[in-house]
């Protein structure tokens, strides 16, 4: 192995997205209430059936579900094939307690996490969010590896042609996923400073960046290309979903600050079958993106199943046999 070093070889990353084929994954909430636990239980298994390529995991406000959370990521690790991406926000945390939080959830076998500045829990102010030890999702990336290359600092490999012997490669990586925001984060001021906080995600050790949601395809494929032009390396996975009536639809708009969307709140409001017509809608969208050169969707499910794999049917990227199976 003349020239070969240690710590040479390619280190898989864990990055969930599969190279050659549109990839789709899911995003789940964990259950609030025991009231409804068996039906996300039910919904959950119907989208794990599927194969997705992973399914995340949120994470409430300052932490409000992180038990809960963490009991749906091990159920996934521990049961099913689907790698389970862990959503971790920075929010109200100090160092020790954050730096303990990721220990627990890497020895609880995750080796993907969605890295997030966090939403302010109920009654704080946006500008009184920066609270704790963490001004960005950019730190919280940096301490997910730190951790992990502190936990797991080396792996010893098998030498080829030498039965038994060991030699010492680099520590196994985790995927760290970051948030994008196609149409601009509500706190800022232009495209440029959207971009250059995605630049610095990147450079912090990101992988994989999740769109915020949008409506038009020309949303997304224009800020990738922005994107990508300004240097940013990393997949950008288009977030979608199908939205099922006009009172989802202005919920999700308030929710997250984006500009209604005229065409689909007319076709919601004239379709016989509101439902139908969302999903359509998302179907198109994801056939657009894909098009444009998307690696892959990721699914907002509400906890529902039926909705979200009606799209990826509809987008052609499951048959009717898939969903059934």
């Amino acid at each position: 192995m003349a020239g070969h070093e240690i710590g040479d070889d390619p280190v898989d990353t864990g990055a969930p997205i599969p190279v050659g084929r549109a990839g789709y994954s899911f995003e789940i909430l964990p259950p609030r209430t025991p009231d409804v636990e068996k039906s996300v239980q039910t919904s959950l298994a119907e989208l794990v059936a599927t194969g997705p390529d992973f399914i995340s995991v949120t994470y409430g406000a300052n932490g409000s579900s992180r038990e809960v959370s963490l009991e749906v990521v091990r159920h996934l690790i521990q049961n099913t094939s689907v790698p389970a991406m862990a959503h971790f926000t920075a929010v109200g945390s100090s160092l020790p307690e954050a730096s303990a939080l990721v220990r627990e959830f890497l020895d609880s076998g995750v080796t993907s996490f969605l890295a997030l500045r966090g939403d302010p829990p109920q009654g704080v102010r946006d500008e009184d969010l920066l609270l704790g030890d963490f001004g960005s999702a950019s730190e919280l990336v940096q301490l997910i590896h730190r951790v992990q290359s502190e936990r797991e600092p080396f792996l010893t490999r098998d030498v080829p042609g030498f039965p038994g012997a060991k030699r010492l490669g680099a520590g196994r990586k985790v995927t760290i996923a970051v948030a994008a925001f196609p149409n601009g984060h509500p706190s800022s001021s232009s495209r440029r400073q959207d971009i250059d906080t995605l630049l610095a995600k990147e450079a912090a050790g990101a992988n994989l960046a999740i769109t915020q949601l949008f409506f038009h395809p020309e949303e997304y494929l224009g800020f990738v290309e922005d994107a990508r032009a300004a240097g940013v390396t990393m997949p950008i996975l288009p977030g979608i979903m199908p939205v099922l009536s006009e009172k989802r639809l202005h919920r999700v708009v308030e929710l997250t600050g984006e500009a209604m969307p005229a065409r689909l709140l007319e076709q919601l409001r004239a379709a016989e079958d509101p439902a139908r017509a969302g999903i359509s809608h998302a179907a198109q969208l994801a056939r657009d993106v894909l098009a444009g050169g998307a690696p892959g969707i990721h699914l907002y499910t509400f906890n529902r199943s039926d909705a979200p794999l009606a799209v990826l049917a509809e987008a052609g990227l499951l048959t009717s046999k898939e969903i059934t199976a």
